[in-house]
């Protein structure tokens, strides 16, 4: 038998977990929850609701949302099914929280390049690690927003939240970028952020389908001549930092 929670719906269904690729403040809602949680939990109770979530967040990144029910989750953390019911309210809450962890791996492995990022040469860098993340553990944050529950609203807004921190960190790039004088001053970084991640996004996607890292690498290499486009010639940044 297959334990599930129940949507709104009505309509009984398997866990999904979202996977979080780069995100520097993702369910920031849903990490102070965890926190506050634990803190009322013993260190034993708090040590079993973690083990749930990791086991949600690993078991739904090997299989794919839809493929990951409770009876797996409970099997692979050892949990019991009133203790999973006990620490987690609803689905949603344990969905939120395992694309809110997935979300602090993957930023540790990717943060410090992205906070480096202030030139096409240090963009170059986080499109071969991206390429790497992808052929060993795939990051399908934008593909899951599609497969998520109707009813997991929180979780939703978690992957939303680090597609949209995502963005915003490359936009910080882009902005120190325009600031060293190598990206034009009429560039857009807000707007250049958008496209560059819609490619990266498409291209995962693509990848994923595909079991191919050539629609990922396609994509991003497209989305970096776009930004190598508005790079203003050396003799004008040399120009231009002479004047300040």
């Amino acid at each position: 038998m297959v334990h599930s929670w129940r949507d709104e719906t009505g309509l009984s269904s398997p866990i999904g977990v979202s996977t979080s690729c780069l995100t520097k403040q993702t369910g920031s809602d849903a990490v102070s929850a965890k926190n506050g949680a634990e803190r009322r939990l013993t260190t034993r109770g708090a040590a079993t609701r973690r083990r749930i979530v990791a086991a949600a967040a690993d078991l739904a990144m090997k299989r794919g949302v839809g493929e990951t029910s409770l009876d797996d989750v409970m099997a692979a953390s050892g949990a019991s099914k009133s203790q999973l019911y006990h620490y987690f309210a609803d689905k949603d809450a344990l969905l939120r929280e395992a694309a809110a962890l997935q979300a602090e791996r993957v930023l540790a492995a990717h943060g410090p390049l992205l906070e480096a990022f202030d030139s096409l040469a240090a963009m170059g860098r986080w499109r071969d690690a991206v390429v790497a993340l992808n052929r060993q553990t795939g990051c399908p944050l934008g593909a899951l927003v599609y497969q998520l529950p109707r009813g997991a609203r929180r979780a939703r807004t978690t992957v939303e939240d680090g597609l949209e921190t995502w963005r915003g960190l490359i936009e910080e790039g882009l902005v120190r970028m325009q600031a060293r004088g190598e990206l034009a001053r009429d560039a857009k970084p807000a707007d250049i952020a958008l496209a560059v991640l819609s490619a990266v996004q498409g291209g995962l996607l693509l990848s994923r389908s595909a079991k191919s890292d050539r629609p990922l690498e396609l994509a991003f290499d497209m989305a970096l001549a776009y930004v190598a486009a508005q790079i203003r010639r050396p003799g004008a940044i040399s120009a231009s930092r002479a004047k300040a």
